[in-house]
């Protein structure tokens, strides 16, 4: 092998040269959380309007400072206003939805679209009013919180389109 043939095949192992030695030292595990393992629960008249089921998938951690749920809203069924402290991730799974920022118009969501929320902004979603809607929540938490609850989103706002 010529030198700079060889130079570029020590250049390319180098980032793998330690792969053994830092896979021993870890002791941290995959874990598989099995579906159906979990209760759905009712999403809570308080902060929901209309039936609304969640499926968590998996609570913040030390490794990952977040948690992860399904959230299935029915017809007309939607989240009271809120923020989060570390914001969220939503990606529609299934089904037409509706989320609004405050003082912005309520836009549709569809399979596929990813809702970017960033730390302390006021918003709600849900169902659009004649198809479920679910969506992957994806929640960042601060000191352990991951949601400030604040007022129903009210018939007039949900049909503000």
């Amino acid at each position: 092998m010529n030198k700079t043939l060889l130079g570029v095949a020590v250049c390319a192992a180098i980032p793998f040269a330690n792969a053994a030695d830092e896979a021993k030292e870890s002791s941290a595990a995959q874990q598989i959380s099995r579906a159906g393992t979990q209760a759905s629960v009712a999403g809570p008249a308080n902060y929901f309007t209309g039936r609304v089921r969640v499926d968590p998938l998996f609570p913040a951690s030390g490794e990952i400072n977040a948690s992860g749920a399904y959230v299935t809203f029915e017809p007309g069924a939607r989240s009271a206003w809120h923020t989060h402290p570390a914001g969220q991730r939503l990606v529609v799974v299934s089904g037409v939805g509706l989320i609004q920022e405050w003082g912005k118009p309520v836009q549709q969501i569809r399979p596929g679209d990813v809702v970017v929320c960033p730390p302390g902004v006021k918003h709600w979603h849900g169902a659009a009013p004649t198809t479920t809607m679910t969506h992957l929540a994806v929640t960042g938490a601060v000191d352990g919180k991951s949601v400030d609850w604040l007022e129903k989103v009210t018939d007039d706002q949900y049909n503000a389109r």
